[in-house]
């Protein structure tokens, strides 16, 4: 087993994977630190910002390989809508997005968990996507954030239609 960084405890594993995910002690300073430095949950400083600049070069790269597609697991809220915004699209847990937006609107389920009980859990929070992701860090969900998976297409549609306007 892999050691655990200091102030972690382990508080579950898949049994279908090697992964197992663990959450920091209750000291809230330390806890707090990278939520008020503006960073998202795993984050322990500042993204260089290169997604944008990457993406396109893993996609010339896999399409050189033969592929079409690549698959991600989103290891958190944030990173499923960085996801989204550069055009992937859900093979599993879109209705789970879409009930947690719903869910984070005023008068939503997850809205009046937003109760300040944690720092996490300010109301706030609802209004920005770190926020959620803070939110949903702390269990607010009330379950681990797992079972997100999207998939994009690294070639555009070939556009072929041979049968233009043909009924079936």
């Amino acid at each position: 087993m892999i050691p655990l960084p200091s102030g972690f405890t382990l508080i579950g594993t898949k049994k279908d994977s090697s992964r197992c995910w663990a959450r920091r002690g209750a000291i809230w300073p330390k806890r707090c630190e990278p939520c008020g430095q503006g960073l998202a949950p795993g984050q322990v400083r500042e993204g260089l910002r290169l997604f944008s600049h990457v993406m396109p070069r893993v996609e010339a790269f896999l399409i050189a390989l033969g592929q079409d597609s690549v698959i991600v697991e989103p290891l958190g809220y944030h990173n499923a809508i960085l996801f989204e915004r550069y055009g992937f699209m859900y093979t599993q847990g879109q209705r789970e997005m879409e009930w947690i937006q719903q869910a984070f609107q005023p008068g939503g389920e997850l809205a009046a968990r937003l109760d300040g009980s944690t720092p996490f859990r300010q109301p706030e929070a609802a209004h920005s996507v770190r926020g959620r992701s803070w939110a949903i860090h702390d269990g607010i969900l009330g379950k681990p954030w797992d079972g997100v998976k999207m998939i994009r297409r690294l070639a555009p549609p070939a556009g072929v239609d041979t049968a233009p306007g043909l009924p079936w």
